[in-house]
């Protein structure tokens, strides 16, 4: 892969809450290409959205980020200073929210939020921010888009809301779009509908896509390569193909196992045992799925590791101290926390 176009690199985030600390992401490093569609998967509670939240600078004002770099394009978008950071979101870098009927104002007309966005960052005469509202409107395949644009969030359906928040997102041309589960609560028809929508921007104006989601099965038909999430952790980073074909750690291979698109009959479903664990905690292992994992070695809890997995699937995590290669096309990167 030719320079990314994002690098997350060893961000570790804490949220202090009244029962304490927890450590929501650790360590978590990863690139986003031009060009290129990204799946970031895993269960509620991985870190995903939080990480996406990240990059953006929109955590909530409990989070802390502790450590680590978040480089676009060469520029560390957390050294920004925040009138920079306010102008580089929306511009170069936007985000679809996973709810889009709460992610819109209820009490604005769909085609004015999309205008005030334009206006924020490319200011120009109101003909003109009517006009490129109603191009942003096309662009997604809403028909009748002078009509729509007066309409109010309630009025449209699910799946209308949503290609509205995709025209918000791309109304002043992104390099990098962040899609956080943007077909949650959509049916399954219009999940394509969406996806292949996402899919023909990227193809059409060679944005990159960074996709959250916790559906596997969706993620394998249009990302170009996997990131696998577990409590905080990147557990396995792979092109699409390689991580379906040869899953290789523990996790990916419950995952997968998980989903019944992706096995060969009913009888080979097999749910993920245990749950995440708490991530108040101060010893937690340094691979966060070691006490849900029943392939667990003495290895698995001694020191600060990075892991890389054996060829084949069924076999024993392989381990090694020290910090492996980012271009490791299989690569966990789990230490313990700070």
């Amino acid at each position: 892969m030719n320079e990314p176009l994002l690098s997350v690199r060893n961000l570790t985030v804490d949220f202090a809450t009244r029962r304490g600390t927890v450590h929501v992401l650790d360590d978590v490093s990863f690139d986003v290409g031009a060009g290129e569609i990204v799946g970031i998967i895993g269960e509620s509670g991985s870190g995903k959205s939080v990480t996406a939240y990240s990059i953006m600078g929109i955590l909530d004002h409990a989070a802390r980020i502790c450590s680590g770099e978040i480089m676009f394009e060469g520029r560390d978008v957390l050294k920004m200073h925040r009138r920079e950071r306010d102008g580089w979101r929306g511009r170069e870098a936007s985000i679809i929210f996973q709810n889009p009927r709460t992610a819109l104002n209820p009490i604005r007309a769909v085609g004015d939020q999309i205008a005030d966005v334009i206006a924020r960052h490319t200011p120009a005469p109101a003909a003109e921010i009517r006009e490129r509202t109603i191009a942003s409107l096309r662009q997604v395949r809403i028909p009748d888009p002078e009509r729509r644009l007066r309409a109010y969030p309630f009025e449209l359906s699910g799946g209308l809301c949503q290609r509205i928040g995709i025209a918000m997102a791309l109304a002043c041309k992104p390099k990098l779009l962040i899609a956080d589960e943007p077909t949650t609560g959509l049916d399954v028809t219009t999940q394509a509908v969406i996806m292949d929508l996402i899919q023909g921007l990227v193809r059409e104006k060679g944005i990159s896509v960074a996709l959250i989601t916790h559906d596997i099965a969706l993620a394998s038909e249009y990302c170009d390569r996997l990131i696998i999430m577990h409590a905080g952790h990147v557990v396995e980073v792979a092109p699409t193909a390689e991580i379906i074909a040869n899953p290789r750690h523990p996790y990916t291979e419950k995952l997968l196992r998980s989903v019944p698109s992706l096995v060969d009959s009913i009888d080979e479903l097999q749910a993920i045992d245990g749950s995440l664990p708490d991530l108040r905690r101060r010893d937690l292992p340094p691979c966060r799925f070691a006490e849900r994992c029943s392939r667990r070695l003495a290895e698995c809890d001694a020191g600060r590791l990075t892991l890389e997995l054996a060829l084949a699937a069924p076999q024993p995590c392989t381990l090694r101290k020290g910090t492996g290669p980012l271009s490791t096309p299989h690569l966990i990167a789990c230490k313990n926390p700070l």
